[in-house]
């Protein structure tokens, strides 16, 4: 039996990495429905990466901050986007919405690492789908201590212990930080940005690539395990 890892590099504000993520989610559920399951297991490990690391806690408007920044603040080129994004999120089971806030996700990528080396892939990956749902299908801030406090719940996390590692924000701080820069000297500038670990060979998936794509990456290093 081969193990092999899945670095997933994200930013719990991109809807790409969101998108990305249930397409993989997918992969995963056809390939370990078949007999690759006996060959090879698959563990996502999650990455952080700051798309916007310059935004404050506060945050600004998301819709505004968008089309500002995005899209040479034109409305139509903005609701371009908001269509086209909304049947992706559509296909995959989500249901984007475009209002709430836009901040600073370092408290988020903070907690995760922190769930992640303490707990398990299991438990981060729970936190990464509430904290991917709240934002962008509840529009809840992405770094509250509300939404993280919740995402904790949601993973099975017991309040007393989730308190303290959501308040303590030096908890792991550092440490978070040092991963994001690693993933910049890694030469990842966008995400998502997946990597996964083959017996042979690794294999690199960048952006939010088809079902069908990381099913063929995944059945791959199925192959290539003995």
């Amino acid at each position: 039996m081969y193990d092999s890892t899945i670095n997933f590099t994200l930013d719990t504000i991109c809807p790409w990495t969101y998108l990305a993520k249930k397409r993989l989610d997918e992969a995963l559920r056809r390939v370990r429905s078949t007999s690759a399951s006996e060959k090879v297991t698959f563990t996502i490990l999650y990455q952080p990466y700051q798309l916007y690391p310059e935004a404050t806690q506060e945050g600004e408007d998301k819709y505004a901050w968008y089309k500002k920044s995005k899209y040479g603040d034109s409305e139509e080129k903005m609701k371009m986007y908001t269509t086209l994004m909304s049947a992706y999120g559509a296909s995959a089971g989500i249901a984007y919405k475009f209002g709430g806030t836009v901040a600073n996700t370092l408290q988020a990528h903070r907690v995760v690492q922190y769930f992640q080396e303490s707990k398990g892939p299991e438990t981060a990956d729970k936190l990464i789908n509430s904290l991917y749902r709240q934002y962008f299908e509840e529009e809840r801030h992405p770094s509250s201590r509300e939404t993280l406090m919740r995402a904790c719940s949601e993973a099975g996390i017991e309040e007393e212990e989730a308190k303290r590692v959501v308040e303590d924000e030096g908890e792991g701080l550092g440490e978070t930080r040092g991963k994001i820069r690693e993933q910049v000297s890694n030469g990842v500038d966008s995400v998502p940005f997946v990597v996964v670990e083959g017996r042979r060979r690794d294999l690199t998936i960048q952006g939010a690539n088809e079902v069908e794509d990381y099913v063929k990456a995944l059945e791959q290093i199925v192959k290539e395990s003995t």
